[in-house]
């Protein structure tokens, strides 16, 4: 007795499928492709997948959180939201987006970075799509620049060929190797397509200390001249950053770079020193996280005061600005705080 063979009924599904295909619209390779389909919607619902899911785009949710938690920034505030917006309009950019954030320490260039990734990528940072790259720990030696280049283009080609719509942040781009930052250049030009792949809808975020004391200079000059922080304009400065940032050779990263050379760079976005009442600010949202209180209005302000009391500002003479911006400021609440708490208990 012969056993049945599925290979038996082949021919069979195969006019099958044909007829289908001619008379009803059906194509064989749409009805294969269909269990492919349904085990990838699955999938997606468990494990990062390039679609809707876990790209979220929430541009609402990042104007407000910029607005919200960002202190003392308006430049950053309006910038960051029109530039996104306008990247991500279209599914064809004509170029990557490329934003150059540049200022002093403790302004807020990490933490706006996060809220981005965040509002842009579910789960924001831990999102595979969204990669961030430390200039001190990935390229800390100088003399290994043609291996490092290598590196970086197959990291870049690799994570874009998964999902064109990818972010990389590069942290303390001043100190990578002077040049390095010319391997990623193709990427970030107007080309349609790299070897079959489309890097005109990934976003990429530059956080350097270049161009600081450009920033800070601007800023007191701004604040003698009795005009009002929210005047200055980004026009007012973004040129003098761009040139900082070339010139400065003590600034490795960005220093003759064809990346600024070539006009790749979208937006220098200046962070500027944060003054008293951003600190203040800043000390109250760490009140909260830290849970010595519950809520803002419960504050008292001679508690304030006391972390504000700790830390530094600059000038010597008129002392407007946080030397540390708000870097710091956690710190200094668990000092008072715990400070206060024991003298309580004594």
């Amino acid at each position: 007795m012969k056993t049945f063979q599925f290979t038996h009924l082949l021919p069979l599904i195969i006019v099958f499928l044909t007829l289908c295909n001619t008379t009803v619209g059906f194509s064989i390779e749409a009805i294969f492709r269909m269990p492919f389909r349904i085990v990838k919607s699955i999938k997606c619902k468990f494990t990062i997948c390039c679609n809707d899911e876990w790209i979220i785009s929430n541009l609402q949710g990042l104007e407000n959180d910029l607005n919200a938690k960002v202190h003392g920034q308006h430049l950053v505030q309006k910038t960051v939201v029109g530039h996104i917006k306008g990247h991500l309009r279209t599914s064809d950019p004509v170029k990557a987006l490329v934003l150059s954030f540049h200022g002093p320490t403790g302004v807020g260039k990490n933490f706006v970075s996060r809220i981005i990734a965040e509002n842009l990528y579910k789960n924001g940072l831990h999102n595979k799509f969204v990669h961030l790259i430390s200039a001190t720990k990935e390229f800390p030696h100088e003399g290994m620049v043609p291996f490092y280049k290598e590196k970086l283009k197959g990291w870049i080609e690799g994570n874009v060929t998964m999902c064109e719509q990818s972010m990389f942040i590069f942290d303390e781009i001043d100190k990578m190797p002077s040049l390095l930052l010319d391997a990623i250049k193709p990427y970030l030009d107007y080309y349609q397509h790299l070897g079959g792949v489309n890097y005109r809808r990934a976003i990429f975020i530059f956080l350097s200390n270049t161009g600081s004391r450009t920033i800070s200079l601007r800023m007191l000059e701004h604040w003698r001249s009795g005009k009002k922080r929210e005047q200055m304009e980004l026009r007012d400065i973004e040129n003098d950053i761009m040139l900082s940032a070339i010139n400065d050779k003590n600034q490795n990263g960005l220093w003759h770079s064809q990346v600024i050379s070539n006009h790749l760079v979208t937006a220098f976005i200046p962070f500027l020193p944060l003054e008293r009442p951003h600190i203040r600010q800043c000390i109250t949202d760490s009140l909260v996280a830290l849970r010595f209180y519950t809520h803002r209005d419960s504050i008292p302000n001679d508690v304030i005061d006391q972390v504000v009391a700790e830390l530094m500002f600059t000038p010597e003479i008129e002392k407007i600005f946080s030397s540390t911006g708000c870097k710091r400021v956690a710190e200094k609440v668990g000092l008072v705080m715990m400070s206060t708490i024991l003298k309580d208990e004594l």
